[in-house]
Formats: structure tokens, C-alpha cells, sequence
């Protein structure tokens, strides 16, 4: 044992002791959002649309994408992607299990079932190698999750979808910025929709927005949900520019899904401002974020989850970000007495999203009372498993902890947090 290096689960004292300040605030509220948000409140244009249609400009423009429509949350965002897609009854979608529900549980309300791939172990995103083989006749699409920021590996998943005829549908919820092999993630795919939330990387309040560069699909989500932008007068609008699908032209003026998507526009207005200087805070999050990983290189069962160095891959604003655990590089030591003496010193660490393919939700749940569940009510296969079917999904909780999410590159602030992994790590025998 070290001398002064006996962990604090122990009776030692604490590797942290400086104060964060703000280093974990987030989003940066200032002055100019709160008068762009004002204004709207001040005009009463709450539930108006001028000022989302240039936050949309402005957002698809930022992307890379043709189109973008903003929606009052991302699950709505991401339902809306799947029906545009021509997922419906009877049909099946492809999904991670190691993801929140919100980026697939919208397939049961539109009668599909989910088809769960399993994860990389050494990335934690959608296997590649597990989907072609789940394609089936009713497979519409694939949904690849950029989990925690870190980008999923698109050319050879696009290669398979493209091959298949099948739509490839990003969830960019905890990647807003990041960059695969250069190319921003969301204008890989066909469709891709996000959460803007607050807690997010780009936190704009409850939101979401859809990117694409299909009109078809653009123009499918606006008829879907969107009943003010299809052309025809309302009670609350003039008409607008038609669309040019006549067959969805002429259901103009109602909400062909039923839903209203509409964001209200204090979270636009908040969205221009937060959009203005995100890739500046960005650049400093993943400054900070690289930093950390940097101070912890060579350290024993600890490896960076980041994309490799001069791949032109980055994991964005870092979201949800953890690491990868290794227990045999510590004695056997389970990832569970880590994070418990991690949090000892004086740090709050954990797990991540359950696997999905296990939840009863998607074995048993009857959405629509037929009398059977939903996700076989209406198929011609049952694509249901059970424990064991996704063995790396099931084992992650096993392989991670959760680090830091700088929001400021404070270097001796950083290391400080980097010595205490180290500490626990390298002292993993007093445990």
C-alpha cells in the first residue's frame, strides 16, 4: 500500500476537494437568450412558427441537411422518421438494445415490432455485423443510436441498408456535433431526428428536430404531425406553401398522425442563441473531455471511449459520456466496488441504459387490447428474445462507469478528477 494513497472507502482522505464552480453547468443561459425568449413572450408568438422556421434554416443549414422541422420533443421527432420511413403494421425495425426506450418504443404504437441488434463491445453502439441477418421481408428500417456521443461505425451499416432497400434512421439525441470520418452525424442516414432537451449538449428545453435530405420524408413528417405547413387555411394559420405530394396534399389541413408536433417557439428562440455558439462550447467540451482521457492513458482496466486519434471521428459534445472497464486488468475487482470506491472519493459514477430486448414492454405489453402482445399481433415472425440472445448488450453494466462531463477545460480541475480513477485504479488491491 502507497503511503498517503489509501482509498477513501477505507478511511483514507478524499481524492476531491476543490469546489467545481461551473465547470458542470450547463447549457451557458446569458443575457441575449433570455431577451431572444422574452421577445417571444413579449409578442404573445408562443405557438407561432416564424421564429421556428428560422431556427430551422438556421439548424439545417449548421448540419448539412436540406430540411429540418422542429417538433416539441425528440421522441416525437423519432416516431415521426419511422412513419415517414413506411413503418407500420406488421412491419419491423432495427434497433440497439443498449439505448433509452425513446429510440424505438414509438414502433409498437404504429403496430411494428423491434427487431434488438446487439452492441460492439469495444464501441457500445450497433454491431454492424449483427443486422444484416435480422433483415426480413417486413424490415424498414434501422435505427444506429450514436450512443454517449461517440459515432457509429455508418459505411458499412449504409452499405447493407442501401443493398436491402432498407432506411437508415439516426438517432443523433446524444451526438449533436460529432463527426464521423468528417462527415457530421445526422446527414448520414436518410432521416435523422434528436432530442434538444435540457441536459442535452444542445439544450434548448423540451424539443427535438428532424434532418434530412428526402423531400419525401420531409414533406411525409410535415403532413404527419405538422397540420399548419400543408397549405390549407386553419383556424389559427393562412395557407402556406403546399406540398408537393398530391396524395398527401389532399389530407392538407389535419394531422394525418393524429398528433401535433408543433414546438412552441420559446424553445426556438432559445434554440437560435444556444445554436449560435455551439461550436465553440462544443471545441472547449471536447478539448476538456480529451484532456481527462489524456491524463488517464496507460492507467491499468481504464480505457477512453473516444473515437481513435486522426480517424476524423469525435464524439461531439460528449453527452452520457463513461469509460470502458476491464476487471481482469485489476484483479478481478467487479465494476461494482470501482464505482463504489470512485464514489468514496468523492465522485458520482454508475451504469447506463438497461437492455432493452429484456423489458417485458416489448414481450408482453398489448398496446391496442387484441388480446395478444403487439409486438407479435400483427407480424410473421416473432422476433422476441430472451436473456442470452444479445450477450454483449446484457454484459455492458459489467464493463463501464461514468466520468465527468466537463463543460469547461479547467486543466488542474481535470486532473484532479483523472487522479482520483487513477487512485482507485492503481490501488485497486486495497479493495
Amino acid at each position: 500500500m502507497s503511503s498517503g494513497k489509501e482509498l477513501a472507502i477505507n478511511g483514507g482522505p478524499k481524492a476531491i476537494t476543490s469546489e467545481p464552480d461551473d465547470v458542470f453547468d450547463w447549457p451557458i443561459i446569458t443575457p441575449e437568450d433570455e431577451a431572444a425568449v422574452l421577445d417571444v413572450l413579449r409578442r404573445r408568438a408562443m405557438s407561432g412558427t416564424d421564429v421556428t422556421r428560422q431556427f430551422e434554416q438556421e439548424f439545417a443549414d449548421w448540419i448539412g441537411a436540406k430540411y429540418a422541422l422542429a417538433y416539441h420533443n425528440g421522441t416525437a421527432s423519432l416516431r415521426a422518421a419511422m412513419w415517414a420511413c413506411g413503418l407500420g403494421l406488421g412491419d419491423e425495425i432495427i434497433c440497439p438494445s443498449l439505448t433509452f426506450w425513446g429510440s424505438c418504443t414509438q414502433a409498437l404504437t404504429l403496430g411494428a415490432a423491434v427487431n434488438f441488434a446487439d452492441v460492439d463491445p469495444a464501441t457500445i453502439n450497433i454491431d454492424p455485423g449483427d443486422i444484416e441477418h435480422r433483415i426480413g421481408p417486413r424490415t424498414k428500417a434501422i435505427m444506429v443510436v450514436h450512443y454517449s456521443g461517440y459515432p457509429c461505425d455508418m459505411d458499412p451499416i449504409m452499405e447493407i441498408a442501401n443493398r436491402h432497400g432498407v432506411k437508415v434512421i439516426e438517432d443523433v439525441s446524444h451526438a449533436h456535433g460529432s463527426l464521423y470520418k468528417g462527415r457530421k452525424c445526422g446527414t448520414i442516414g436518410h432521416v435523422a431526428a434528436m432530442s434538444l432537451m435540457s441536459g442535452k449538449s444542445l439544450a434548448i428545453g423540451e424539443a427535438g428536430i428532424l434532418v434530412t435530405d428526402d423531400l419525401q420524408i420531409y414533406e411525409r413528417c410535415i403532413a404527419y404531425g405538422h397540420y399548419e405547413r400543408t397549405g390549407a387555411p386553419t383556424m389559427y394559420n393562412p395557407p402556406t406553401q403546399p406540398l408537393s405530394d398530391p396524395e398527401l396534399s389532399k389530407f392538407a389541413g389535419l394531422a394525418m398522425g393524429g398528433h401535433k408536433h408543433r414546438i412552441h417557439q420559446l424553445s426556438s428562440a432559445l434554440g437560435r442563441v444556444q445554436l449560435k455558439y455551439y461550436d465553440q462550447r462544443m471545441a472547449e467540451i471536447d478539448g476538456a473531455m480529451n484532456e481527462f482521457w489524456d491524463c488517464l492513458e496507460g492507467v491499468p482496466g481504464l480505457t477512453a471511449r473516444r473515437p481513435p486519434k486522426g480517424s476524423g471521428s469525435t464524439c461531439g459534445g460528449w453527452y452520457n459520456c463513461f469509460g470502458l472497464y476491464d476487471a481482469r486488468a485489476l484483479g478481478g475487482l467487479p465494476v461494482e466496488k470501482f464505482r463504489a470506491a470512485l464514489q468514496a472519493e468523492g465522485l458520482s459514477t454508475g451504469g447506463i441504459n438497461f437492455p432493452l430486448h429484456l423489458h417485458p414492454l416489448f414481450h408482453q405489453a398489448d398496446l391496442f387490447w387484441e388480446g395478444k402482445p403487439t409486438m407479435v399481433a400483427h407480424t410473421d415472425r416473432d422476433v422476441r428474445q430472451g436473456p442470452g440472445s444479445l450477450p454483449h448488450a446484457e454484459a455492458v453494466d459489467s464493463r463501464v462507469y461514468r466520468i465527468p462531463w466537463f463543460k469547461h477545460r479547467r486543466p488542474a480541475l481535470i486532473k484532479e478528477y483523472a487522479d482520483a480513477f487513477r487512485k482507485v485504479a492503481e490501488h485497486a488491491d486495497q479493495l
